[in-house]
């Protein structure tokens, strides 16, 4: 069916982020300065972790390939999302769409292994200190990030060439602002039980499976915190996974309510703002959440910026 899907070329007509054909040119400006800020900020933090030695640690590690996926995340969408506000209603061909996808779900999966990842680092450095540089080391970081990136673009190669596979009409219309699975799924005149069920059960396999990890981890470093006779020594704890924290509860809080609710309870408007929020605007502020209370990420930024006029 994939093949024919190719010969016939079904055409998707991407109706964006509002209804209606009218453009909206405030938005577009709203989205531009986010976007460019996006890019700002996580490129920034991948070059800090990589050119500053002080950054040279596991945490920071992850963090710099978090910011990486960030940025590629919020690339594979937002350029689409700032063409639909100025021309609506954009016509996308079945390969463009369905590489949109492949590469939406890759990096998303990406991005929950990730911090999943850095869920552990966490957990090792507040429950077991003393131990961090025998169990974090470098070999075993590089692992952790090879292979979340391997099993995200396997299992996104899976989920893509499922939905593929269906039958589309020779033209649709999509009412969101880029080829999403439940958006293409809804399309199909093709019988989408099979695929469905599939996609459901593997997809919940790959979102629970770091969302348990990241549980098990806060879990562990509460029981290590609530040890601690001392305020401050809590408050210490606290301090170093609190903007992790913050970052999964957006992450995942949006990502379940899309993606792991009835069929009923669907809504095209709900899904296209819960999807700016994980899409657009968590990747966002990722990189700030990380840097404004971190004085490592402070003291990075100063002396590069500091080098850089001293330089010039």
């Amino acid at each position: 069916m994939a093949l024919a899907n190719l010969t016939s070329t079904p055409e998707f007509v991407l109706l964006g982020l509002m209804d209606g054909a009218d453009a909206h040119p405030l938005l577009f400006l709203l989205f531009l300065s986010v976007y460019l800020l996006n890019a700002l900020g996580n490129l920034s933090m991948v070059v800090l972790v990589r050119s500053d030695g002080t950054l040279h640690s596991p945490m920071y590690y992850f963090l710099g390939h978090l910011s990486l996926v960030d940025v590629c995340f919020t690339t594979v969408t937002v350029p689409r999302l700032l063409a639909g506000l100025l021309h609506p209603g954009q016509a996308v061909s079945f390969q463009a769409c369905f590489s949109q996808m492949y590469f939406f779900v890759a990096l998303g999966i990406t991005e929950s292994y990730l911090l999943a990842a850095m869920s552990y680092d966490r957990a090792v450095a507040v429950c077991r200190p003393l131990h961090y540089g025998v169990q974090v080391t470098p070999r075993r970081c590089a692992t952790l990030v090879v292979a979340s990136w391997a099993v995200a673009h396997l299992h996104s190669l899976l989920h893509t060439l499922l939905i593929s596979a269906l039958a589309y009409p020779r033209t649709a219309p999509v009412r969101h602002f880029f080829c999403d699975m439940t958006v293409m799924l809804s399309l199909a005149t093709s019988d989408t039980s099979t695929a469905e069920a599939a996609i459901f059960s593997e997809g919940l396999a790959v979102v629970l499976t770091p969302l348990l990890l990241v549980s098990l981890s806060y879990a562990l470093i509460l029981i290590a915190v609530l040890r601690v006779r001392s305020a401050v020594g809590r408050h210490r704890a606290f301090s170093t996974c609190g903007a992790h924290l913050v970052v999964v509860l957006l992450f995942f809080g949006s990502v379940l309510s899309v993606y792991f609710r009835p069929a009923s309870a669907y809504s095209a408007r709900y899904d296209r703002l819960a999807s700016v929020l994980y899409a657009v605007v968590t990747p966002t502020l990722n990189p700030f959440i990380y840097s404004l209370r971190n004085k490592e990420v402070k003291g990075a930024l100063r002396r590069g910026l500091g080098w850089r006029i001293h330089k010039a």
